[in-house]
């Protein structure tokens, strides 16, 4: 590749960067995308936006990015959790890298590489990317010992710098888990494969087997229920909910149509339908009996000291170990309720299966890689397909297919990359989303470290020999991957630079708000919803483009500058994100950190082994063997940080919960009010509106989950419920998926006008039995009300 077809990618993603963040810079000050561009704080203040006309909404300013580098680290652990704050230090340790890795790349190896050989020069532009790389020293030259100083400086100085992130990271984990924010999964064990008895439900041989094992620090369980039928009736409950604070220009009085914003007319409607019910074949009848057929396998146990819990879910509980499986159990808001009622048994199946899909799906990788390396060598793409060489001398078509196009096509197919994963991750049955969004790290980190860079080192090597078998690794490493180099390169300027522009637009927030807005006419933007920060896509691509900058630093150092933008600009993009945009649902408490450590490890030794086989291939013995002693070091480091650091992100540490239980124990009443906590935490079948914030408990007998509505208008009080048709006295809401074979949900609308409490009630025989009602309190309807309620008149 020429240096003309760099630099034609180079400007091309400036543009798009340029364009792109001048665009965000208009549209966040605009009140329409608050919700878009704000989530964050929109999500804690529910607050709608109002004003004229003013001039500065349309003037482009980066005012964000001085907010985005002033933000203290507080600040972004308060927004972002621990999990934010590693991801914005592993940003700064690349940047700190390579920021001396560029220093010697530029100004000790650079000149190195160009001047390696006495060769004709020719005009700058036309000059080929090669003569920047050390394929272009001659070999045996004695300048060698510079390559193996730089090498010796850089993994020196990464080691340093790894050593004191993990233990400034280690320090923030024991602050996390010793924090005063009370943890219910500290004392709560999820207990699966729990053995089927005929005589008895799951729920008594739980309670008998932990009253028996663990008398002394048992408190409590919850039976976990296989999700369906009961949480979608509330989800359907919801959704009519939605409908009666839809604004009276959008719901025609007398009437149940609803008007279509893509009409845009006055006489073009949509109806909403209700589901049909089954025929009653059977009757209404329904007992507790039909819902204990519904409970699953698996339990959640509540101890009551920390210390309990922790050696219940670490200890082998039964001779046969593939029952009574315990593990501590996740945050409530972390717990992922339909991985749990999956059969442990069928969890290994389910692992094999996985394991083939992700194989073919690797060997399906390599033809998009494929395809990207012939872009590159257009030489050889011209000696196989004659008839594309007179579209190729075109002006500029040849720069723009080499250093911009295969990038390009590569990008698009790895977008399919991650959402897999995800799937992959969720179908191992992983008991928490924090712990399927981290697998999925995992498992999109190696498919790009894989199939984007051995691949296409792999893959160009085939194309260049035409479809000879190389068999000498060495000769492969010294050869393929410098003259892959300028590929990646032109992969960090479309994946990073123009990636970050995007991730800063949020191109689809965008568009499904002005559709939601516009199309949909719905106003109200607090049921669009919040996003969590997409850690198993951006992890990835960071430490892929660490190793970019190991791979290269000594062969190609041209990589590390345009490395060096790109982290530049990431750490103020990501800042930006974790404190304006993403919404912290949950979190693993910085167990990304283990991750980037092996991962930078592993670029490191690759690092050394590519000298290794460069200097060997050049026929520098010194230079070659001087490299060997630098990985055993690297290893034997990893292997002390191993030993050191990694324990405390998978384990908790038995004596700082023994002094925490010491701890609530002396505060008088500390350790009863948790244990009462407890049992209101892990709620299955709750509500997941926006609009609603956490349930707690409000006494002790009846354990009423009660909700704080934040709405964004107020209505005039006294007034009549505008917002349901004056003909309609009541919604129904059917479902055949309960037991019973007739099932319905009316929502009755109070006489007009409404009484000084007036209530929204939904009856339902089909609920959690003995709850027999479920009244919706709404300030639409009444302006002295303010919550939603769930009550249980008949009583336990």
């Amino acid at each position: 590749m020429q240096l003309s077809a760099l630099l034609t990618s180079a400007g091309v993603n400036i543009t798009v960067c340029v364009v792109l963040f001048t665009l965000y810079s208009l549209l966040r000050k605009q009140p329409t995308f608050v919700n878009v561009y704000f989530s964050q704080r929109f999500a804690q203040v529910r607050t709608r936006q109002f004003g004229g006309f003013n001039f500065e909404r349309f003037v482009p300013s980066p005012s964000w990015i001085l907010k985005a580098w002033e933000a203290s680290d507080e600040e972004i652990v308060a927004a972002g959790g621990l999990d934010g704050f590693v991801f914005v230090q592993m940003i700064v340790f690349s940047f700190r890298m390579f920021s001396i890795a560029t220093t010697l790349g530029l100004f000790l190896v650079l000149p190195l590489n160009y001047f390696g050989q006495d060769i004709r020069r020719q005009e700058t532009p036309a000059e080929s990317l090669e003569v920047f790389t050390i394929v272009n020293v001659d070999p045996g030259s004695r300048w060698f010992w510079v390559h193996c100083l730089a090498l010796y400086i850089i993994s020196c100085s990464g080691c340093l710098l790894l050593y004191l992130e993990y233990k400034s990271i280690s320090r923030k984990r024991l602050q996390y888990l010793t924090s005063s924010v009370p943890h219910p999964s500290y004392f709560t064990v999820l207990v699966r494969a729990i053995p089927k008895c005929e005589e008895e439900s799951y729920s008594h041989t739980v309670e008998k087997f932990f009253s028996n094992y663990y008398a002394s620090s048992y408190l409590s369980h919850q039976i976990i229920y296989r999700s369906g039928s009961i949480q979608k009736l509330m989800n359907r409950a919801e959704e009519v909910l939605e409908v009666l604070k839809t604004s009276p220009e959008e719901l025609l009085p007398g009437s149940d149509l609803m008007k279509c914003g893509l009409c845009g007319g006055t006489t073009r409607y949509f109806k909403m339908l209700p589901d049909e019910h089954d025929n009653d074949k059977g009757g209404d009848n329904f007992d507790g009996s039909d819902l204990g057929k519904k409970e699953s396998a698996a339990a959640l146990v509540f101890f009551r000291n920390r210390y309990a819990a922790l050696v219940a879910s670490q200890s082998l509980q039964s001779p046969n170990p593939m029952t009574w499986v315990t593990d501590l159990a996740p945050e409530p808001d972390d717990v992922y309720w339909s991985n749990i009622c999956v059969p442990y048994r069928l969890l290994w199946i389910r692992r094999i299966a996985l394991l083939v899909a992700s194989v073919l799906f690797v060997a399906f990788f390599l033809v998009p890689v494929s395809i990207t390396q012939s872009l590159v060598h257009l030489d050889k793409l011209k000696k196989t397909f004659p008839f594309l060489s007179g579209v190729l001398k075109r002006n500029g078509m040849n720069q723009l297919v080499t250093g911009y196009l295969p990038s390009v096509v590569l990008i698009l197919f790895s977008y399919t990359v991650p959402p897999l994963m995800m799937l992959f991750s969720k179908m191992e049955g992983s008991i928490s989303r924090s712990g399927r969004k981290r697998s999925a790290c995992i498992k999109v980190l190696c498919f790009f470290i894989w199939n984007v860079f051995f691949g296409n080192i792999l893959s160009g090597t085939v194309i260049e020999r035409l479809n000879k078998i190389v068999k000498n690794v060495n000769y492969q490493l010294s050869t393929a991957v410098p003259s892959t180099a300028t590929f990646f390169m032109t992969y960090v300027l479309t994946s990073g630079w123009a990636s970050l522009s995007v991730e800063l637009l949020q191109p689809f927030g965008l568009i499904w708000c002005l559709f939601s807005r516009f199309i949909l006419r719905n106003m109200d933007a607090s049921s669009q919803g919040t996003l969590t920060f997409p850690y198993h896509t951006e992890v990835p691509r960071i430490l892929l483009f660490g190793l970019f900058g190991f791979a290269y630093a000594i062969l190609a150092p041209l990589m590390l500058p345009v490395l060096m933008v790109y982290f530049s600009i990431a750490y103020l993009v990501y800042r930006n994100q974790i404190l304006n945009v993403y919404v912290t649902k949950y979190q693993t408490g910085g167990t990304y950190w283990p991750i980037v450590h092996n991962t930078t490890i592993f670029s490191m030794v690759l690092m050394q082994i590519i000298a290794l086989a460069v200097f060997g291939f050049k026929r520098s013995p010194s230079a070659s063997s001087s490299a060997i002693p630098l990985i055993i070091c690297t290893l034997l480091f990893h292997g002390y940080c191993r030993q050191r650091f990694e324990p405390l992100f998978k384990y908790t540490p038995a004596q700082t919960l023994i002094e925490m239980d010491r701890q609530d124990e002396e505060e008088c009443g500390r350790m009863k009010e948790m244990h009462q906590r407890l049992t209101s935490a892990y709620c299955q079948f709750k509500s997941t509106s926006s609009t609603l914030d956490k349930a707690v408990p409000e006494n002790d007998e009846e354990k009423m989950s009660i909700h704080k509505v934040q709405d964004v208008e107020d209505i005039n009080p006294g007034k009549s419920p505008s917002h349901l048709p004056p003909s309609c006295t009541s919604f129904e809401i059917k479902s055949p998926h309960l037991p019973s074979s007739r099932t319905s949900l009316e929502m009755k609308r109070p006489p007009h006008p409404p009484p000084p409490h007036t209530s929204l009630e939904i009856k339902s025989p089909h609920l959690l039995s003995p709850r027999q009602s479920l009244e919706i309190k709404s300030p639409r309807l009444s302006s002295s009300c303010t919550s939603v309620e769930i009550e249980e008149p008949g009583g336990k």
